[in-house]
């Protein structure tokens, strides 16, 4: 696995909900061919986010066959029972609810404790003052673009604060001397990697709006042309 992936700019990162789940392995061999070292790996409970979860046997099996670096996002009620699963699995980075944990400052521990990077995941209209006492010990912060579960929902659109609320996380972080990465996650498109992939935002969750599980291959190649032009290499 490599870990000099989370030292790049503009990190791309598929989505795994959003491939052909009938082709998995497949997909997941294209993406590698087409340069990707990252995968989104969205964890669900079915209740806090309404969509269909996908199973933990599915994960572990796609560890087996890849060396992409598993980049998990827990969407769960109760998120101390995934998270313990996905240790268990061997991941690169799990970022939980800040809305549903508990025992924030407790669960980052366990992460950090386990050698794994941890971060924090907030809902669009969680406010950043959440993170007052928390974002020195996180290695990521989510930004959810849209509500958990409705990205399918035609009526269901980016918010519109959406880059307000990125740029003041940018300069939280920055202010603080930290090197929080920022992942941007939900309808990501190729306009959001042009305008915030030069320093703003570190990973970009990829999902349909920029790669197509019809033609991963070209999808991808399209979408990491934009992002050498976006960084000037």
């Amino acid at each position: 696995m490599c870990m000099d992936i989370w030292n790049k700019k503009c990190i791309l990162s598929p989505s795994l909900i959003c491939l052909d789940m009938l082709r998995l392995e497949d997909q997941i061999r294209q993406l590698e061919a087409s340069g990707i070292e990252m995968l989104h790996v969205d964890i669900i409970d079915g209740h806090f986010s309404p969509s269909m979860p996908l199973g933990f046997e599915t994960l572990i099996q796609l560890r087996k066959i890849t060396d992409l670096s598993f980049e998990c996002h827990v969407m769960a009620e109760k998120p101390e029972y995934f998270i313990d699963e996905l240790l268990g699995i061997g991941v690169q980075q799990i970022t939980f609810h800040q809305e549903t944990a508990s025992h924030v400052d407790g669960m980052i521990n366990r992460i950090h404790n386990a050698g794994v990077r941890a971060g924090l995941a907030l809902k669009p209209a969680t406010p950043l003052s959440v993170l007052e006492y928390e974002l020195e010990k996180c290695d990521s912060v989510l930004l959810m673009q849209i509500n958990p579960g409705y990205a399918s929902s035609r009526g269901e659109k980016t918010v519109p604060y959406s880059y307000r609320k990125i740029k003041e996380l940018r300069e939280m972080v920055h202010d603080r001397g930290l090197d929080t990465k920022i992942i941007m996650d939900g309808r990501v498109s190729l306009k959001n990697i042009e305008d915030l992939g030069n320093g703003t935002v570190d990973i970009f969750v990829a999902g349909t709006t920029c790669i197509s599980r019809n033609n991963i291959s070209g999808s991808v190649r399209k979408t990491m042309e934009l992002r050498r032009k976006v960084l000037g290499e």
